[in-house]
């Protein structure tokens, strides 16, 4: 049998987890490519099991939603069936599928598509204490670069029409 890491690339799941709502998420599309199903069969298997999978764990695109994402994600994600609106799946949406999708590839790949969302959660928690030391510098520094901001805004702007006296000698 496959490892996890043998069976799917992690950067491979890493371009599917989206981010919409405020939250990481996974499109429908996307998890079915992964699991080799077609996108029905993933939907009718969670709409079986409605009960395990809770707002904060999947909710369906709205109209806006789908249209702005559809631009951005890949050509192999948009192979759904017209007139419906995509499923867009949390960390623990993804975790529960695992339950209702049995097969062995589908828990090889819910334990693939788990290890990528705690690898992202590790390098946007890595990039906020780096913004955090950024901000935290530029808040030190702006405060003595005020006066240098103020005399560059003055240099900047345009003379006045007000004539002021030649320097020089005057014939």
């Amino acid at each position: 049998m496959e490892t996890p890491q043998q069976l799917i690339p992690a950067e491979i799941i890493e371009q599917r987890i989206l981010f919409i709502r405020d939250q990481k998420v996974m499109l429908d599309t996307a998890l079915a490519e992964l699991y080799q199903v077609p996108t029905k069969v993933l939907n009718q298997a969670v709409k079986r099991n409605l009960d395990r999978f809770p707002p904060d764990f999947m909710f369906q695109l709205t109209s806006e939603e789908d249209a702005n994402w559809s631009q951005i994600v890949t050509s192999s994600q948009k192979h759904r069936r017209s007139g419906f609106l995509p499923y867009a799946f949390t960390e623990q949406g993804v975790a529960m599928l695992s339950s209702v999708l049995k097969s062995p590839r589908a828990v090889q790949v819910n334990i693939a598509i788990m290890r990528a969302f705690v690898r992202l959660r590790q390098m946007l928690d890595s990039h906020r204490d780096l913004f955090e030391k950024l901000h935290l510098i530029e808040a030190k520094y702006d405060e003595q670069f005020e006066i240098v901001f103020e005399t560059l805004n003055q240099l900047t702007q345009p003379q006045s029409d007000d004539p002021k006296h030649p320097i020089g000698f005057i014939a």
